[in-house]
């Protein structure tokens, strides 16, 4: 009994309960999209792609690309992985399971067929522990595998609530402005090799790196703010 009470809470009332929180919270932010023409010339000409963002900043993110269905994850065979693959599926994406170490190459060959049938792939280049801010082989290895363009995407808000985790996790606070930014596509070929490889991932991950500064600017920039929020 012990054990079915716990398994209900965990995997209806905390998900529900959180999500529930997470839309009111996002409701409130006034979100400009910068660069948008960089998503839309990729779906136009690929159809599909692989949004690519730090842990850090994924928060505004949880219901806006929601409503970039249909869109999928990869998540760990994990026991914490089939927590988040419960909240990734009542939030409407679709979960595929599977990880570097376990089930990567059947999640791997799932992603592929989605890409193929206009699914959207997020991935978080750093999680689910980090380092901050390091690209994964992992994000390569989909790219490469997959055939679909990295683009580089990029959330920074005026205010946020910074939390002691390991990347210092931040929460845009209510009525908060929220950026979010799109990169140039990243196309990773197929049959690297292992130097190939690694340029491809430090240069994903530069490019990251310099985004997310250049984004976090425009709030110390009025004429930049200014321009984007009255638009």
């Amino acid at each position: 009994m012990k054990r079915s009470f716990r398994r209900f809470l965990y995997s209806y009332c905390i998900p529900y309960a959180g999500l529930l929180f997470v839309k009111l919270l996002s409701s409130t932010y006034r979100l400009k999209l910068v660069d948008s023409h960089n998503e839309k010339g990729i779906l136009e000409k690929n159809g599909s792609l692989i949004y690519a963002s730090w842990h850090q900043r994924f928060f505004p993110g949880i219901t806006f690309f929601a409503k970039r269905k249909p869109i999928t994850i990869m998540i760990s065979q994990s026991k914490d992985g089939e927590f988040m693959a419960r909240i990734v599926d009542i939030l409407g994406w679709l979960p595929v399971r599977g990880s570097s170490s376990r089930g990567g190459s059947e999640g791997l060959k799932r992603l592929k067929d989605l890409g193929t049938r206009g699914y959207k792939v997020g991935h978080i280049v750093d999680g689910p522990r980090g380092p901050f801010g390091v690209v994964k082989p992992g994000l390569i290895t989909i790219a490469s595998y997959t055939g679909l363009p990295i683009l580089p995407t990029i959330t920074s808000s005026e205010n946020t609530w910074v939390f002691r985790s390991w990347d210092r996790f931040m929460v845009p606070k209510p009525f908060s402005r929220v950026i979010i930014r799109f990169g140039d596509p990243i196309y990773v070929p197929s049959g690297l090799d292992e130097e190939s490889f690694e340029e491809k991932r430090l240069f994903v991950e530069q490019r990251l790196k310099e985004l997310y500064e250049d984004t976090d600017l425009i709030w110390a920039t009025p004429e930049r703010k200014r321009a984007i929020f009255s638009a």
